[in-house]
Formats: C-alpha cells, sequence, structure tokens
C-alpha cells in the first residue's frame, strides 16, 4: 500500500487544466480544416473526387465543406495541387445547428449555450446516457477517456450513466443503423423531460462512412432532435469536453475561428 501511495505521490497532479489553460496537442493532430478560395480559383475538383464522404462540393461561393461529414482523413490535402485545404491544430469545433458545420466563407460558429431555464436544471449536474447506435468503437473510446483522471469530466458535474432514467439526456454515437433504430428510439423515450441529444462524431452527425447505405439511417437528427453536433471520426476528448462546457455555459461564446482565407 505504501508504494502505491508513494508512486502516485511522485506523478503529481495529473488533471489538465482546461479550459482555464490551454492544452497542448501532438503535431499530428488534425482539427479545424482551413479553406483557401483564392488556391482555388479554377475549381479543379480534385479534393472533392477523393473525399470518401463526400464532404467537400462546389458552389457559386466556390470550395465548401461539410465538417459533419469530414473524416479528418486528409486525402483532400494530398490531392489537391494548390494546398487549398490545411488541418490546423484548432480542436474547437463543437455547434448547436447543423449547417454551421457547412465551411466556406464564415467562421465557424461554436455552440452557445442551451437556454436559462435548461441550464439551470443541467449546468451544474449533468447525466448523460451513451449510446453506441452501431458505432465503430472509436467515438465510444473517446468518450470513455472523459472519466479518466486527465480529463476528469466529473469535476464540471458531468456523468455518465447507465441507466437513461437517471439521465437528462443521450449522447449518441454511430451513424443509428437499422437494428439500433428501436433501441435508440426507446432509450430517448425512457429519459426523462425535459432531455438534450448529442451527437457526438460524423457517424452520428451524418453516417459517416456509411452514409446513405441501406442499413443507416445517417445520423441521430434524422431520428431524433439535436442539441449539439460535435464533429470528427473520432472527436478528440478535448473536443467534446469544449462542446459540452459551451452548451451548459461553462464557457463564454465566442465569435468562432475563421474556416477561410
Amino acid at each position: 500500500m505504501f508504494g502505491i501511495l508513494l508512486s502516485r505521490w511522485r506523478q503529481g497532479h495529473r488533471t489538465i487544466s482546461f479550459p482555464s489553460g490551454q492544452p497542448t496537442l501532438p503535431d499530428r493532430f488534425r482539427g479545424l480544416p482551413v479553406i483557401d478560395q483564392s488556391k482555388c480559383p479554377s475549381g479543379c475538383r480534385e479534393c472533392a473526387e477523393v473525399c470518401p464522404t463526400d464532404a467537400i462540393s462546389f458552389d457559386a461561393k466556390g470550395l465548401q465543406l461539410d465538417l459533419g461529414r469530414c473524416i479528418f482523413c486528409s486525402d483532400c490535402v494530398q490531392a489537391c495541387p494548390e494546398k487549398a485545404i490545411t488541418f490546423t491544430p484548432e480542436f474547437r469545433l463543437a455547434t448547436r445547428n447543423r449547417e454551421d458545420l457547412i465551411l466556406n466563407e464564415h467562421e465557424l460558429r461554436l455552440a452557445d449555450a442551451l437556454d436559462e431555464k435548461i441550464r439551470r436544471l443541467f449546468g451544474r449536474s449533468l447525466k448523460l446516457r451513451q449510446v453506441s447506435a452501431g458505432g465503430c468503437a472509436g467515438c465510444e473510446v473517446e468518450v470513455n477517456v472523459l472519466s479518466t483522471v486527465v480529463f476528469d469530466l466529473g469535476r464540471f458535474g458531468i456523468q455518465v450513466v447507465a441507466s437513461p432514467r437517471h439521465a437528462d439526456g443521450l449522447l449518441i454515437t454511430g451513424p443509428v443503423t437499422q437494428n439500433m433504430l428501436l433501441a435508440l428510439q426507446k432509450t430517448y423515450d425512457a429519459t426523462p423531460t425535459p432531455k438534450i441529444v448529442i451527437a457526438v462524431g460524423a457517424c452520428a452527425i451524418s453516417g459517416g462512412p456509411y452514409i446513405d447505405h441501406p442499413e443507416a439511417h445517417n445520423g441521430a437528427d434524422s431520428v431524433l432532435p439535436v442539441d449539439l453536433y460535435i464533429p470528427g471520426c473520432p472527436p478528440h476528448p478535448l473536443t467534446i469536453l469544449d462542446g459540452l462546457l459551451r452548451l451548459l455555459g461553462r464557457i463564454e461564446a465566442s465569435a468562432g475561428h475563421k474556416s477561410s482565407k
């Protein structure tokens, strides 16, 4: 026992200082994509052709990228001869509205807080039932990591619970397969009102790599009303945590960050 206590003492403080401090991310981390429209005057569309989820398209304003479909594979970066798309270290990606995930000429509008009445209920104690609606376990692992000593989700009053009857909302991962459709609906119905729904990862937002598959329903909002979208494949634990805290009003709303130049 003494050896265990001594080892723990030597480890020191392991919980990150976020949100009061800026986290350190590895060099290989792929965060918010940035589009430089000036480097894509001809619209060669090579980036769109290699995108496995059709996240890239072109309209009258030029190139646009659907962050809800993007799996951050960087195939578009490799394919573009002019390097019009780059990935940045920016991990703050969560939004309240699906359309805010479409990147072109505007800033990414980060998630704002729930209305005051709901925030009074959930702001200091939020219980979530996690539902893997056909996910590959990538997003599920990142959600589980939030309960470790490094991120310590519980210090914010947020907890993942075993029963929807004890929950304030659902945290959904996966594309909502046909096999999970009824289970997801029953879980939602069993959660007391008022309740919130959070879609985590490209699959839960749009279907991800399984988009338009006959056995998938292209994400949670095809079945349930979604209050928070957290993109990624999978999203980093900090991306998830940042989105949750913004939803609860624990991080002040900001204008967002540039998604294009």
